[in-house]
């Protein structure tokens, strides 16, 4: 059902570039739950304590999951976008440089971190996300994505550590 409602836009934000719009997936009561059912399946039994929404389509499940997991959330925004003092990462992508931060006291050594996005095409938001919260020196870190891109030759996996485990509900 998740793939028959997602939207494609061709040449967006950039020419070549064909984006996926969860946006349909979202505003689908049906997709809504099977992604959160599928998210909470996942994580249910991984002692979650945080969950890392990466700007902005990340928060969506982000709130989701970890509401019926019990864990909290961090915000990983833009910078500017966060009140207080923040640590931040920059990083490349498919078209330019970016820069993510977190609050300094978002999270501590004893956590049991999941990050999400919408989408894993190269890897370089999630990486860098991975990256920012390494310097916690958290006891785990999962990362996950609604989508993930295997067919475009991006092979957004490569970019991460081999003790990152990375899942996905659909690969395109």
């Amino acid at each position: 059902m998740l793939l028959a409602n997602l939207r494609s836009i061709p040449d967006w934000p950039i020419k070549g570039v064909n984006f996926r719009d969860v946006t349909t997936l979202f505003k689908n009561p049906k997709c809504l739950k099977e992604i959160s059912d599928e998210m909470y399946e996942l994580y249910k039994d991984k002692g979650i304590t945080k969950i890392v929404g990466i700007e902005s389509r990340g928060f969506v499940m982000s709130s989701a999951i970890a509401e019926r997991l019990g864990a909290g959330i961090v915000l990983c925004r833009k910078p500017g976008k966060l009140p207080c003092e923040t640590v931040q990462e920059s990083y490349a992508k498919e078209y330019g440089i970016d820069t993510i931060e977190i609050h300094k006291d978002a999270i501590d050594s004893n956590d049991i971190i999941l990050l999400h996005d919408d989408l894993l095409a190269t890897g370089g938001t999630m990486k860098a996300a991975c990256d920012l919260v390494k310097k916690f020196k958290p006891k785990k870190i999962y990362c996950n994505f609604i989508i993930e891109l295997v067919n475009e030759g991006l092979k957004g996996r490569e970019a991460f550590d081999k003790d990152i485990e990375i899942t996905s509900l659909l690969k395109i």
